[in-house]
């Protein structure tokens, strides 16, 4: 994708951005602070710019007077980067038109780096086989069973393998009907051998030439959300992708509460119903788009945490919750889709990834396999950033992991303005140094109604970086200003007054809220410092951290660190890999040697309760400030706090 240079002055940044990039957007990106208080919606008319350099067309009306056009003045909210421009803030040429007194830090999502380094590359060879035959119909001299005359039809031409089996007495009935019928002209579903010392299984008999429909689900079965990829198992394209939530979230927004649902009369009976109404939906759906019937789908291969897995099987999790937090199986059994109400072909297995403990899931697991880790020589920390944070430590030769319960504030949980990630949710923040104003950027650009995770962690650590509150999330008591006052929670930041916002009242973030974003952050940090500790080793000896799951997508990753998410390690050797469960599931559903591997991965995979781990509460409360206690563990965010302060005392001086 060709990219446009973009001059900011006076501050003198430059920064890329692709064609049809917004122009705030880019701003925010280069950590250029603009006065934008609807969300770039368009309406506030503070995000004045003027470009002096190329040219970026506006998208809709804006709320500028007719002198101010005139001048050469636009909104960058409403403007749309289509080649190199030089943009001048005039909010900023004022005084001695030196601008800011420090160069602003630019902000730096997390890089996907190569994506073929993590997850490589893997065959179009999935794990059913679709084969199509012409049969010789028997005669006097050659009445063999139907059976037999099957299985000769399938070695013809192959000749080193084995006389496959057959899956089910139900295929034994329909089989002579379905011969004559098609005219001895027939498509088998062949299953391969779980090991390839195994011969492969018929597990379905139809008429006709079907190789044409061979379709499969990858699948990943979230606690809130289920994400799903239909493929073209005959060329491994991927045809749909969809996602929806997960039903179950009546019952219960974290596994516990489902656990405890469970245990209800009928409980059971319906997390399980519910799971399966939520897969049908989204199987519809993929399946909608491209109008393929839900019967030629021929294989499902999905991923979910221990908890969901065991929910949709149909398995009581009651001892997962109780120590020693024991699931009933962690190798999940092939199911039948049919059998759990899935629609599909008949014949269609479900895979589900093998978990490794009670709150380390197949989703892990997957997304392990997906990257390769087990391969590796590369000492590797593998997060999973969410309610459940997992985290996994070790190379080739070694893994240990962890689950820490984060909470839900990533999602949004336990924030006062909270929600998930869409239209108004506020992703991006800035603040100015000076006036304490900030700079709000949504998802979709309308007015501001919400907090979303990543918006969440921008907030909090340009907060801390202006020194609106200190290291243990508390406001400055002593900052006059009307954006900082004493509410129902304690003390606020108003991050947009009523009449800027989609609510109509005022959107702020309190003291509590900071509170919880803390002690999430600190929970996953202790479990990096657990367990990279049990094995005698330190951030420095990483030489791979990769981030999982769609939250890592959003997460500016100097934020990340400032707050004291991320570990403070060299930026470079941060990877972001997406949806690694649902990568996971895709890669084994497209090549059964990648599929088969997926044993090695379960296997050198051991597991730490943190709880019993009498070190985690010592690095828990630790790590329950801004970024940490101890500083040693973040060189460059204590180098960045000296430089702001000695900012603001010039400043306070001059």
């Amino acid at each position: 994708m060709e990219e446009s240079t973009i001059h900011f002055l006076p501050e003198d940044i430059k920064i890329k951005a692709a064609k049809g990039d917004n122009l705030l957007d880019t701003a925010a990106r280069a950590g250029i602070y603009i006065n934008a208080f609807c969300g770039g919606n368009g309406v506030c008319g503070k995000c004045k710019v003027k470009i002096i350099e190329g040219s970026a067309p506006t998208v809709q009306a804006s709320p500028l007077s007719a002198a101010e056009k005139a001048s050469g003045l636009q909104l960058a909210c409403n403007s749309t980067i289509e080649g190199d421009l030089t943009v001048i803030i005039p909010a900023k040429m004022k005084g001695d038109g030196t601008g800011i007194k420090r160069r602003p830090k630019t902000t730096r999502a997390i890089s996907a780096h190569n994506l073929d380094s993590l997850v490589g590359q893997w065959d179009i060879d999935p794990p059913v086989e679709k084969r199509f035959l012409r049969l010789d119909p028997p005669t006097t001299e050659d009445n063999v069973p139907d059976l037999q005359r099957l299985m000769r039809a399938i070695k013809k031409g192959c000749y080193d393998c084995e006389e496959p089996t057959y899956d089910h007495p139900a295929l034994l009935q329909e089989l002579p009907f379905i011969l004559r019928q098609a005219n001895w002209e027939v498509t088998v579903i062949m299953l391969r051998g779980k090991r390839a010392e195994e011969p492969d299984r018929i597990i379905a008999v139809e008429p006709g030439d079907t190789t044409g429909q061979f379709y499969g689900i990858a699948l990943d079965i979230g606690t809130t959300t289920l994400g799903a990829i239909l493929l073209d198992l005959n060329n491994g394209e991927i045809l749909a992708e969809s996602s929806c939530y997960n039903g179950q979230i009546s019952h219960g927004e974290d596994v516990i509460s489902r656990i405890i649902y469970a245990q209800r009369p009928g409980g059971m009976q319906t997390l399980q119903a519910k799971v399966v109404e939520s897969i049908n939906k989204i199987i519809a759906t993929v399946c909608a788009e491209k109008d393929i019937a839900a019967r030629d789908i021929t294989y499902i291969m999905a991923a979910g945490n221990t908890v969901m897995s065991h929910l949709l099987l149909g398995l009581n999790p009651k001892f997962i919750r109780e120590a020693p937090y024991v699931p009933t199986c962690n190798q999940m059994p092939l199911t039948r889709a049919n059998a759990l109400g899935i629609d599909a072909h008949p014949s269609v297995r479900l895979f589900l990834y093998p978990s490794v403990a009670s709150y380390v899931g197949g989703d892990i697991t997957s997304g392990v396999h997906a990257c390769q880790m087990h391969k590796s020589e590369a000492l590797t920390l593998f997060i999973d950033i969410g309610t459940n944070g997992e985290i996994v430590v070790g190379n080739s030769d070694w893994m240990i992991c962890a689950a820490c319960s984060a909470g839900p504030a990533f999602e949004g949980g336990g924030i006062r303005h909270g929600m998930r990630a869409s239209a108004g949710a506020i992703e991006n923040f800035h603040i100015d140094p000076d006036s304490l104003d900030p700079m709000i950027i949504t998802i979709e650009h309308s007015k501001p109604r919400g907090i979303c995770g990543s918006g969440l962690i921008s907030i909090v650590a340009e907060l801390l970086s202006a020194g609106v509150i200190d290291q243990q999330g508390k406001f400055n008591r002593h900052l006059n200003h009307p954006r900082i006052r004493e509410g129902i929670d304690n003390y606020e930041y108003v991050l947009a007054w009523a009449r800027d916002t989609l609510t109509g009242e005022d959107l702020v973030i309190t003291e509590v809220d900071i509170d919880n974003l803390i002690r999430a952050k600190g929970a996953m940090f202790a479990g990096y410092v657990s367990l990279l500790e049990s094995v005698g080793m330190g951030f420095d000896d990483l030489e791979r951290i990769i981030l999982a799951g769609n939250f890592g997508a959003y997460i500016d990753l100097e934020r990340a660190i400032t707050i004291g998410l991320l570990p403070d390690i060299k930026r470079e050797r941060f990877y972001y890999l997406g949806n690694a469960s649902l990568m996971g599931a895709r890669i084994s559903l497209t090549d059964h040697k990648r599929f088969r591997e997926r044993g090695i991965v379960s296997s050198i995979m051991t597991n730490m309760e943190l709880s019993e781990n009498p070190q985690f509460m010592n690095h828990y409360m630790a790590s329950l400030f801004l970024p940490h206690t101890n500083m040693d563990f973040f060189p460059s965010v204590a180098e960045d706090r000296k430089q702001r302060a000695a900012d603001r005392e010039r400043k306070e001086e001059g």
